[in-house]
């Protein structure tokens, strides 16, 4: 904040440069001095100067570069009885007013809204989001608000914006039959809906909201809970097929030992058991769960194909029983190098279990061989 004084008595420059972030209206400073008559009025961008003398508001002026003088101060001249040429010392508070948007103000709600869900019936919604805020109006924003305020920031005025969006948003989101699940597509709507409600009444404030922005619309805790368990059975679908899709994909892999297999195999089996139970009876109730039966065996394991790589040729793939034949032919032996699918590269067969039990129990070549 500067000021001037002109031989330590009269005001010959009035301005005001704001170094702070949240100031919307700053009273100039004149510590008992008078204002000169034909003193420089300098008000910048972003500014309007509002003259209050006497407790009555006066002349308002606009960005630009002014001499104080009777013709460009028509109320000023009235209210002092001013003839032309008048060239005394006057007394009058100056009010600068920042007209620049206040952004990223939030707004929220401090309890539940109750609406009426299409589908889900009465729900609790809470909502937030953010909001700019500019004066309009300097000489309304001054009788209405400010007062005799020497420096008024925007927090001053920001709780009582916030309770006028909250009680328009309410009753918005009660009356926009919009479902719950499609709320959050329609968010820009419900946020222009609310800021052109409210505009009539913040506007008798002085101010005008240029940007409403609702950022997201929840639900309670437990409702968000009980809707994630109900999207999950929907991705799961039907219960028995979900059991036998599991178990065959344990059966597929390769990798799987016999302990997986049957556990897969028991849950197929738990899943066609509940699915039959779940199967409504002659008069429509649940007909009564027949006796468990015993588990089925579990399935013999996947046999592995094996590769044979020889001469920079690889032949095959052949099962473990062709392998044993080609030993007694002599095509086969411990330092074949083979591989198999899930087999971190080639190896020599004599160094793989499943293998080199063949090599132990093949017979002796025949005689005379």
């Amino acid at each position: 904040m500067v000021f001037g004084f002109l031989k330590g008595e009269f005001i010959d420059v009035i301005h005001w440069v704001d170094d702070t972030r949240d100031t919307m209206v700053w009273r100039f400073e004149r510590q008992g001095h008078a204002i000169k008559y034909g003193a420089k009025l300098t008000v910048r961008e972003g500014q309007a100067a509002v003259f209050v003398h006497e407790g009555q508001l006066a002349d308002v002026f606009g960005p630009g570069l002014y001499m104080l003088e009777t013709n460009n101060m028509p109320i000023m001249t009235t209210l002092q009885h001013w003839d032309h040429g008048f060239d005394s010392p006057f007394k009058s508070e100056v009010y600068f007013v920042n007209t620049t948007r206040f952004n990223d103000l939030k707004w929220g709600t401090k309890n539940p809204i109750m609406t009426r869900d299409p589908e889900f019936g009465p729900v609790r919604i809470r909502a937030f989001g953010t909001y700019s805020m500019r004066v309009a109006d300097p000489a309304r924003f001054m009788t209405e608000i400010v007062g005799t305020d020497g420096e008024f920031t925007a927090d001053e005025i920001s709780f009582q914006i916030r309770n006028v969006i909250l009680q328009e948003m309410s009753r918005a989101l009660a009356a926009s039959n919009i479902p719950v699940l499609d709320m959050a597509a329609n968010t820009a709507d419900l946020g222009a809906l609310v800021a052109k409600a409210i505009a009539a009444k913040v506007a008798e404030y002085g101010l005008s909201l240029p940007e409403l922005y609702i950022e997201n619309i929840s639900l309670p805790e437990a409702v968000e809970a009980a809707l994630d368990k109900r999207t999950s059975m929907g991705i799961v679908g039907d219960l028995n097929k979900y059991m036998q899709f599991n178990a065959a994909e344990a059966m597929a892999n390769p990798n799987a030992g016999a302990g997986a297999a049957m556990t897969a195999g028991i849950g197929a089996a738990m899943g066609m058991g509940m699915a039959q139970q779940m199967q409504p009876g002659p008069w429509g109730a649940a007909a009564p769960a027949p006796q468990m039966a015993p588990p089925p065996p579990p399935p013999p394991p996947v046999e592995k194909l094996w590769h044979i790589a020889e001469n920079g040729a690889t032949q095959g793939p052949f099962s473990r029983s062709h392998l044993g034949r080609l030993i007694t032919s002599g095509q086969f032996s411990r330092a074949t190098m083979v591989w198999t699918a899930g087999q971190d590269g080639w190896k020599p067969a004599g160094e793989i279990m499943e293998l080199a039990q063949l090599f132990t129990v093949s017979p002796p070549p025949p005689p005379g061989a």
